[in-house]
């Protein structure tokens, strides 16, 4: 569980009205998708929803990354929890699935007619691009929410190149960064 810092009381904020607001709003989140949803939930729940502050956010999404398996549906397993207890997070993980299952098996069966075809090769390589960019653009908007975590900006900062160098340069397992600069994270902000 985390503590945030609330820009509003959470009882006069808005919330999903029933489990099947939940269970829609999550099933269109997860259909915009395409490539990663990072950026598609953050504008979503946080700007027009208004289910979640810009500094709920940061710290669920990071306890949904250290949690086993998609970020995103750990996130919404949290929030219909947050809720509407266990029913909330039946609905919110059914939302995040149902119908992306149905979509990524037609696609499946699209995909193996065409996959040997270079356009189509060519098309899914610029769909990384496109996907690296939102994980970016995303994350450069959430540094301001840094601004009220006990750590700083600055060691926020420094945290985040030493994780980003020690995966993308050293090629050390996730697991191991995690645990590591997570552990040195985590001591830094219980001795602040």
């Amino acid at each position: 569980m985390t503590v945030a810092l609330h820009a509003e009381p959470e009882a006069d904020r808005p919330r999903p009205k029933s489990l099947t607001d939940l269970f829609v709003s999550f099933s269109i989140l997860a259909l915009q998708g395409f490539g990663g949803v990072l950026a598609v939930v953050q504008r979503e729940l946080v700007e027009k929803k208004r289910w979640m502050t810009r500094e709920e956010f940061v710290e669920e999404w990071a306890v949904a990354q250290i949690m086993p398996g998609p970020n995103v549906i750990n996130l919404a397993i949290m929030l219909g929890s947050r809720y509407f207890g266990w029913r909330g997070a039946l609905a919110g993980l059914a939302g995040m699935l149902t119908f992306p299952l149905l979509v990524v098996l037609g696609l499946a069966l699209v995909y193996a007619q065409f996959a040997g075809n270079p356009n189509v090769a060519g098309a899914l390589r610029g769909m990384g691009a496109v996907a690296a960019g939102l994980i970016t653009a995303t994350g450069l908007k959430l540094v301001t929410a840094l601004q009220k975590n006990v750590l700083g900006i600055p060691l926020c900062g420094l945290l985040g190149v030493v994780a980003f160098v020690a995966i993308a340069w050293l090629k050390l397992p996730l697991l191991w960064v995690l645990l590591g600069v997570g552990g040195v994270g985590w001591a830094l902000a219980g001795a602040s």
